[in-house]
């Protein structure tokens, strides 16, 4: 259920949006208790003016170019402690596995009711049982 938006700069490879993916996907199933096979995910790449951030830094992070913007719509309810989790698996993982600097991993949550989801046929697969 949940959807990854992954936003990226133009000239990211596919080899790396191809990692920066499957990271997301093995934190979501490893760390969050998503179920196997529940993978959506939108890749945008932009122009170098599209993707705004602070260059001076924020909270004592700075950022470069680089920068993987990262929103993911799911089921509330997590706990805290499994968001933290999340957060620092897919930060850990793309830095290992695509080399990007942890600290251009922007992350966001976004969490909704089950019944928010139709996974086609217009349907509410999630709908609250009578």
């Amino acid at each position: 259920m949940p959807l990854a938006r992954i936003d990226v700069a133009a000239d990211t490879s596919a080899e790396t949006v191809k990692i920066i993916g499957a990271v997301i996907y093995e934190a979501m199933t490893g760390v969050a208790n998503v179920p196997a096979n529940d993978r959506y995910q939108i890749v945008t790449r932009h122009a170098k003016d599209e993707l705004i951030y602070p260059e001076e830094g924020y909270l004592g992070v700075t950022y470069t170019p680089q920068i993987v913007f990262i929103q993911v719509t799911w089921n509330a309810g997590r706990s805290i402690e499994v968001k933290k989790a999340f957060y620092k698996a897919i930060a850990d993982g793309i830095h290992e596995r695509a080399g990007i600097r942890k600290e251009d991993v922007f992350i966001t949550l976004i969490d909704v009711q089950r019944e928010d989801w139709s996974f086609g046929n217009g349907e509410m697969q999630y709908a609250p049982k009578p």
